[in-house]
């Protein structure tokens, strides 16, 4: 089933019928999102097509689906990279969105810190318009608030993953 369109960002047939039945009311959805370091620690990221920042690869969760597979879908999907997750480095909700037709969503986000094992980093779909790996210390400066945040924590987990995904803010 293909995905419809909200603007820039492409809507799962999932949420479109879950859409449906409660209009624009607020729906709770699983995301993910990929920290992938290649062997060099270079970031994997890509440009949004919605707002033109740089951000991590992340993604919606179809129904049933195991979190690493979607994951490691969603970064094959967007950027022809195939990944291998390591750990969940870092689980938090988003603030409530507001779509530009009014629908509203909220995410529960499970960020997991990946390794590279194969692919050229490529545009693999139209969410993103360029991807590229970065080296850690010198990403763009117009990456998304998000994306660093969950990128710090993620960073912090690989290096002492005994407080695990879950510490306070």
């Amino acid at each position: 089933m293909q995905a419809t369109r909200l603007g820039a960002v492409p809507v799962p047939p999932f949420v479109a019928h879950l859409r449906s039945h409660i209009g624009h009311d607020l729906l709770w959805l699983p995301g993910v999102t990929g920290v992938v370091l290649d062997d060099d620690d270079r970031l994997l990221l890509g440009r949004r097509a919605d707002n033109g920042l740089w951000a991590l690869v992340s993604g919606i969760l179809e129904p049933g689906e195991e979190p690493a597979v979607g994951l490691v879908r969603e970064v094959e999907e967007e950027t022809g990279v195939v990944a291998e997750v390591v750990a969940l480095a870092h689980l938090s909700s988003t603030h409530r969105v507001t779509y530009p037709n009014g629908d509203e969503s909220q995410y529960l986000d499970l960020t997991f810190l990946c390794r590279y094992v194969d692919g050229e980093a490529r545009v693999g779909d139209d969410e993103s318009t360029e991807v590229g790996w970065f080296p850690l210390g010198a990403l763009p400066d117009d990456v998304t608030a998000t994306s660093r945040e969950r990128l710090a924590r993620t960073l912090a987990f690989r290096e002492d993953p005994a407080r695990g995904p879950f510490f306070a803010r």
